[in-house]
């Protein structure tokens, strides 16, 4: 079905808006997913704040411009799915590493963080991103460590002292 221009430009802009607040994107080539098999991709994407779009790649590359992902103009060559990461910097990834280990068809093309244009084989790294509260968790482990440090060694001094305090009391007292 053709697309008037009207609905063309409103694509652009949708994808254009989106991509402008997104925080990563991964392209993959989605040829051989049945409608079912689609239909759980984007209801998972829902579930994790990525936004998922088959857009025409003329559209896309159109859409990208002026954005940190223009630099995957390059990949959007045949069948494309554009996943774009809304809240969490690995979210696209993990999705799409997930999907594609059931499902071999879903392959890779590219990958764009921070308008570095990422390989294929450069997905594990960005899936293995924390989100952000594992990130904030990880950070106040972080901090707290010198802290429960310090608090252990105070309280290892008198508990040394009445060890050794004992030691002696036994040593007279056998003696």
């Amino acid at each position: 079905m053709a697309l008037r221009l009207e609905d063309k430009k409103a694509i652009v802009d949708g994808v254009n808006e989106i991509a402008s607040s997104a925080l990563s994107a991964v392209l993959a080539d989605y040829r051989g997913l049945t409608v079912f098999q689609m239909t759980e991709l984007r209801k998972l994407a829902r579930e994790q704040s990525v936004y998922l779009r088959v857009v025409r790649n003329t559209l896309a590359k159109r859409a990208v411009e002026g954005t940190e992902f223009e630099c995957l103009k390059d990949s959007l060559v045949g069948p494309t799915i554009m996943a774009l990461s809304l809240e969490d910097p690995g979210a696209a990834a993990r999705l799409i590493k997930d999907f594609a280990k059931e499902h071999e068809q879903l392959e890779v093309k590219a990958l764009a963080v921070g308008g570095e244009l990422l390989g294929p084989e450069d997905i594990d790294r960005l899936a293995k991103l924390p989100t952000r509260e594992q990130a904030l968790g990880q950070l106040a482990g972080i901090l707290q460590a010198p802290i429960t440090k310090l608090a252990q060694t105070l309280n290892d001094v008198p508990g040394k002292f009445a060890r050794v305090v004992s030691a002696v009391k036994d040593q007279k007292d056998a003696a």
